[in-house]
């Protein structure tokens, strides 16, 4: 990165140095197959074992229950589909389907899945494959203005047939943050499993104590290249693999490991992890001071998701670096377009949904119209960001918000 402003880092961080280092060994001279039971297998082998034990580490995990991917999507795809899939094979096993214990009492198969409609697509898109190909339901909870799932709305969408719940950790539009540990709590007292997607969170927001049964990550997020996530699942749960083949990752996904980026994403995210209190901390100051300026000086602009920056139990309810706002008295697209002139690189939006027209599904869902949904603009700052960088972006949309006032009114 050269004197330009960066913020955009929910679509991609900048890759840390360290992590770079830590997988040319295996990008090199250590080139052998983990799989291959000869000297030139068995140093890869183990830089992907103690790869491995390190996330779980920060995870507050066992080894056992981390699944390398090829990113955050592989890794919702095989979370949500593996379960899901996985428990109806035990079902089956089980006799589920039949009476309960010689009572008499139907005890129906599970194929019920409660999320919300502010997912990630690669949450939505794997709930309907499950509805679509093997006849699960879905049940699609309201959130609240601010994209919040709230315990009341998740207890009244569970079922007795609910198998699974995911609710993501940390909005990748909007910034909000669930509340996780009592969402999975709720799930689990009616029997169900409880995902969560948190690539937003990762380097932002404890990823210890959820309570949940499934996480995933994104390597590209915390600093690691792009090509390699985790899918972090209780090795207690039956999971159903995605990808066939030789067995590799406990049997959850076949296919020879990539030791190198494994090793990138163990590093970058203890790196990120280590930092994190400090980070959050700083860049949360600079993107209050950045959101207040922004509303004070662009009419007809508004904050979209949560407001504050911590609830009255003092949990975070935005992370810390993001900051995302509809101007209605312009076109998200062309500010964009200003900002580039200006030296300041945004996003309308998930990148995933990249060449889209539509306007964003999580702020329609939110009961934002479509035409205003369509002035968004998404800014999320890296951790090195300062405080003059920060005024400086703030002064950057101002202008271009200026320059642009005359265009549309």
């Amino acid at each position: 990165m050269t004197g330009r402003l960066y913020l955009d880092t929910a679509a991609a961080a900048p890759v840390r140095r360290e992590a770079l280092e830590a997988a040319w060994p295996y990008l090199a001279g250590a080139f052998g197959n983990p799989s291959s039971h000869h000297e030139f297998g068995r140093g890869p082998a183990e830089a992907l074992a103690d790869a491995r034990a390190r996330v779980a580490k920060v995870l507050g995990m066992r080894a056992t229950d981390i699944t390398f991917t090829s990113g955050g999507t592989e890794a919702d795809n095989l979370a949500i589909i593996g379960m899901a899939l996985g428990a109806r094979t035990q079902d089956r096993a089980q006799g589920r389907a039949q009476t309960q214990g010689g009572t008499g009492t139907a005890v129906p198969p599970r194929r019920h899945i409660v999320t919300s409609p502010v997912e990630h697509e690669a949450v939505l898109a794997s709930v309907e494959f499950l509805t679509r190909v093997h006849g699960f339901t879905v049940t699609e909870v309201d959130p609240t203005s601010d994209g919040t799932v709230t315990p009341e709305a998740l207890t009244a969408a569970i079922r007795p047939d609910t198998v699974l719940v995911s609710v993501g950790y940390a909005n990748n539009e909007i910034g909000t943050v669930a509340d996780v540990p009592t969402l999975a709590g709720i799930a689990h007292e009616a029997g169900a499993l409880f995902h969560t997607d948190a690539v937003q969170a990762a380097g932002w927001l404890p990823l210890t104590g959820l309570g949940v049964d499934a996480l995933s990550l994104a390597g590209h997020k915390v600093g690691a290249p792009k090509g390699i996530g985790v899918a972090a699942i209780r090795a207690r749960v039956p999971v159903e693999p995605l990808i066939h083949g030789g067995g590799q990752e406990s049997g959850r996904r076949s296919g020879t490991e990539n030791v190198a980026l494994a090793v990138a994403f163990a590093t970058a995210i203890e790196l990120a992890e280590a930092d994190r209190h400090e980070a959050a901390d700083r860049v949360r100051a600079i993107r209050d001071e950045f959101i207040s300026t922004v509303l004070s000086h662009v009419p007809g602009s508004f904050l979209t998701g949560a407001a504050g920056t911590a609830g009255p139990d003092g949990r975070a309810t935005r992370t810390p670096n993001h900051a995302s706002f509809c101007f209605s008295n312009t076109s998200g697209e062309a500010v964009l377009l200003e900002l580039e002139r200006l030296g300041v690189t945004a996003s309308s939006g998930s990148a995933c949904a990249v060449g889209s027209d539509e306007p964003s599904h999580v702020l329609t869902a939110l009961g934002v119209a479509p035409e205003v949904a369509q002035t968004s603009v998404r800014f999320t700052f890296p951790s090195s960001i300062t405080p003059d960088r920060g005024r400086a972006a703030a002064r950057a949309v101002i202008s271009a918000a200026e320059s642009l006032a005359s265009s549309f009114a």
